[in-house]
């Protein structure tokens, strides 16, 4: 890695990739950092069967080969570091990393949301074996199949009310004795005949040898634990967004998530978000591939306007 580049990239998952596709192609001295290895949460995807172009699945790490391959082939470069705070001083970004100080024209963060876990049992072992965080991604490899819906909120009752469209035989568990989600969404899944609801009820572990096969569950009333029969858990408990290292005025919604506008700049000027890491309505592969492409095309016109050679100046 050099110490200077006109545009930045933490994070090297699928935002990541597609931004620093579409930022090389635009002949900008492009890098991408990474703490672990590019693919992010992609790498955890066992069959990637809905990714417009893609006929045939491809597992996670295939994909992100390819990407990380043709990100290459446009000239970005990647690098492995930990990003341990940005800061903007005049119209250049300084990064503090474990590596030194990096400077860079634009930065765009694309370091995503890791989902919260239960820490149940058997939960790391079988996660992409029937342990799931994504009910659009995984749902469909288990139609007809018995599913064990984990939360209590939003995002836990609209994937539970998808699944249901693929199976009826969904079970839906809540540590509460009632939803947390919005009402008319809770509404919809206590009236929904597929999905029964279990309040007041916990995972204990998960089993199987090469797949989900049982689950301990724990009724927290009673302290009554009994096993059941599932093929997958689906787990909706909260994500968290990887934003330690932001500027302190960087603007987040509640939830901890950048907010930026339709150019994915966030309030700061030349510092940009794409993927999971922002607030956003739908977060999958091909959305997140977007969000980095379009940040890309931003922060190349950023730089234009910076450095006066953007249309406007000619």
């Amino acid at each position: 890695m050099k110490n200077k580049y006109d545009l930045i990239i933490i994070g090297g998952g699928a935002a990541g990739l597609g931004a620093a596709q579409y930022a090389a192609r635009a002949n900008l001295e492009t890098l991408v950092i990474e703490e672990m290895a590019h693919g992010g949460q992609a790498l955890l995807i066992d069959k990637l069967e809905n990714y417009p172009g893609i006929l045939e699945p491809i597992d996670g790490y295939g994909w992100s080969e390819i990407m990380k391959n043709q990100a290459e082939n446009f000239g970005a470069e990647f690098g492995f570091t930990t990003v341990n705070k940005i800061n903007k001083l005049g119209k250049e970004f300084q990064l503090d990393t474990d590596n030194g100080v990096l400077s860079a024209k634009a930065v765009i963060v694309a370091t995503g949301a890791k989902h919260r876990h239960l820490g149940a049992a058997g939960e790391e072992e079988l996660s992409g074996r029937g342990v799931s965080y994504c009910a659009t991604c995984d749902g469909p490899f288990f139609k007809g199949k018995r599913i064990l819906v984990v939360g209590g909120g939003d995002a836990a009752c609209d994937e539970a009310m998808f699944l249901s469209k693929l199976t009826d035989k969904l079970v839906m568990i809540h540590r509460k004795d009632r939803f947390r989600a919005q009402k008319a969404l809770a509404a919809r899944v206590l009236a929904n005949p597929k999905i029964e609801v279990r309040f007041d009820t916990v995972v204990e572990s998960i089993k199987g040898d090469k797949a989900v096969e049982t689950v301990s569950l724990k009724e927290l009333k009673t302290g009554k634990i009994y096993e059941e029969a599932f093929s997958a858990v689906f787990i909706f408990v909260g994500s968290i967004p990887q934003t330690g290292f932001m500027p302190e005025d960087c603007a987040k919604d509640d939830n901890g998530y950048l907010v930026t506008d339709e150019n994915m700049e966030t309030n700061i000027k030349g510092l940009f978000a794409a993927g999971d890491v922002r607030t956003t309505p739908f977060r999958q592969v091909v959305t997140a591939v977007s969000d980095g492409a379009i940040a890309a095309h931003s922060a190349a016109k950023y730089i234009d306007e910076i450095e006066g050679q953007a249309y406007g100046h000619l």
